[in-house]
């Protein structure tokens, strides 16, 4: 059996205020994902997958401060 064909034999054998949970809190997974799915956030997904594959490093915290203050003119000593 599928895991379609399990949720809905399942979904079936609630009570009806049961299988309206159930709607509601698939109905709040499926606007959850895709408020994960801007095109920006897509976009950078896609960036950061492309630099991943081409082995590049990718910079952690304390690399990201450093290059954003010499970006910014230098402001080495300041914290954010």
């Amino acid at each position: 059996m599928s895991p379609e064909q399990e949720l809905l034999r399942k979904w079936r054998s609630l009570p009806q205020d049961k299988q309206k949970e159930v709607l509601d809190f698939v109905e709040f997974l499926s606007l959850k994902n895709s408020a994960n799915k801007t095109p920006l956030g897509e976009r950078l997904r896609q960036i950061r997958t492309r630099i991943v594959a081409s082995g590049k490093h990718l910079l952690d915290e304390d690399e990201i401060k450093k290059e954003l203050a010499s970006r910014r003119g230098g402001l080495q000593g300041r914290d954010e």
